[in-house]
């Protein structure tokens, strides 16, 4: 899954943040701004986070937010010790959120450590952006061994 081929393959975009008409990075922590809140559905800060073999692996502590665009683009996931450490980044198209948990299907509990991390916790670069997404893509495939047999 960090190969960068097959289902989990990423183009080599520049390693610099997807910039707003003003300059401004487009993409940051809703934590940093005081311009967003939640006005609807549910605020998935402090749900556990619940991997595709049903681990959980840790809870969501922030929402990243594409300021210009005004949706949200990641969740901040903040590992348990047993699954690694620190924050890692999940697209929003990977995650589904259930009135108790964000479940992501697409990969298991011991998958979450070699989530790659963005290097800055105030932004994400095109590049992180790419390598976190076909990470999380790649394990529909890669993830088990079940997964990479024909289906027939």
């Amino acid at each position: 899954m960090v190969d960068g081929v097959g289902p989990a393959a990423w183009a080599p975009r520049r390693d610099v943040p997807e910039l707003d008409g003003k300059g401004h990075p487009k993409i940051v922590p809703m934590a940093g701004t005081e311009h967003f809140h939640v006005s609807a559905g549910r605020d998935p800060r402090g749900l556990p986070v619940m991997a595709g073999d049903e681990a959980i692996v840790g809870k969501i502590t922030d929402m990243w937010i594409d300021e210009p665009e005004q949706l949200v683009r990641y969740l901040e996931v903040e590992l348990d010790p047993e699954h690694g450490e620190g924050t890692r980044l999940l697209p929003m198209t990977m995650a589904r959120i259930h009135s108790d948990r964000v479940a992501v299907r697409s990969i298991f509990g011991t998958h979450f450590n070699g989530v790659p991390r963005n290097a800055s916790g105030r932004q994400v670069t095109m590049l992180e952006e790419e390598k976190i997404s076909a990470y999380y893509a790649g394990g529909l495939l890669y993830a088990s061994k079940e997964r990479q047999e024909p289906l027939l």
